[in-house]
């Protein structure tokens, strides 16, 4: 039996945190008598998407930033688990490649070790494991032959959230026909977004069709929803109405859309929760490894499309077809 695991993810933000709860639902479920914990960048992220979504599992807070591991994080863990009485993991699921992490957690002393570092050669057992994009289906899969046995998958389910969020969502989006639209990335080192012009474009069209268009920003972006409210004045901006804050209401609110419209950010992986139709555009961003695994969800990626890996190239038509009216 595990008693102690450890799952440790470099990605630090909110979506990568989110696209996590299928593989740590889907193992809590497996291991019910084990002591799960998480350590990764960004923590605090983390630890908010697990408060509003009421998943349980215990973070380990280093301050690590920037998806990097080093060694004075862990001389760190190593103190926090003496603090936590862990003398070591019996598991530990390292979900990143990159090699300088994977050979510093494996300092931290445990039992078994899973890692797809370096064509999985840091596994302790030796196994033909394989490749997949998606880092839930690649992992349990995978873990299903270290550990011999079948993983039953198991999927976030919206009866999880809060009754306050869905109430707070009701009161926001009381009608129906909302096109929900998502344009803004947590971090600039990539150049996701699509252009602000576009979007207006595209939600113009969308009143058109007797749509409301519901942008999805946070209070610190008050001054972007007053540019948007100059071009579309009939647009909705439900988080700036509301008492209420955080991944859970972003989610709730989703429930109400009709469908949405996302670049590949936090928000998109938050919409995704629900199910409902929703359009991701890529373009510098691996569309297999960063799309939401819903059935409803379509996806635009500028490099299959026009063979390069900008966002601008996708034009308002081109997501404009995808929409069901």
């Amino acid at each position: 039996m595990y008693k102690n695991i450890l799952i440790y993810n470099s990605g630090g933000g909110l979506g990568d945190s989110i696209q996590l709860f299928p593989l740590i639902l889907s193992l809590k479920n497996h291991f019910m008598q084990s002591n799960f914990h998480y350590l990764g960048a960004h923590e605090n992220h983390f630890t908010a998407a697990l408060r509003d979504y009421k998943i349980s599992i215990k973070t380990l807070n280093l301050g690590i930033k920037f998806f990097g591991f080093r060694w004075w994080h862990f001389l760190k863990a190593k103190k926090e688990l003496s603090h936590l009485e862990i003398k070591k993991f019996d598991l530990i699921i390292d979900l990143q490649s990159k090699l300088r992490n994977t050979i510093i957690l494996r300092r931290l002393s445990h039992n078994d070790f899973y890692s797809s570092t370096y064509n999985f050669f840091f596994c302790s057992k030796k196994e033909r494991y394989d490749y997949h994009d998606n880092i839930t289906d690649m992992t349990l899969l995978n873990l299903e032959k270290f550990l011999k046995e079948k993983i039953k998958k198991v999927n976030f389910n919206l009866k999880n959230l809060d009754e306050s969020f869905f109430n707070e969502a009701k009161r926001l989006l009381p009608k129906n026909k909302y096109i929900g639209f998502s344009l803004t990335q947590g971090n600039e080192y990539r150049k996701k977004s699509w252009p602000l012009e576009k979007f207006i474009n595209l939600a113009k069209k969308v009143e058109k069709k007797n749509r409301i268009p519901v942008f999805f920003l946070e209070k610190s972006k008050k001054n972007l929803a007053e540019r948007i409210k100059n071009e579309i004045p009939n647009a909705l901006f439900p988080e700036l109405k509301s008492n209420l804050s955080g991944p859970g209401l972003v989610t709730a609110l989703s429930s109400n859309l009709e469908s949405a419209v996302s670049i590949d950010n936090g928000v998109m992986h938050m919409i995704s929760l629900t199910n409902i139709p929703m359009t991701v555009l890529f373009g510098p961003t691996n569309s297999k490894k960063f799309a939401p695994d819903q059935k409803n969800v379509k996806i635009l990626d500028s490099n299959k499309m026009y063979g390069v890996k900008d966002i601008n190239k996708i034009t308002v038509d081109d997501v404009l077809e995808t929409l069901n009216f």
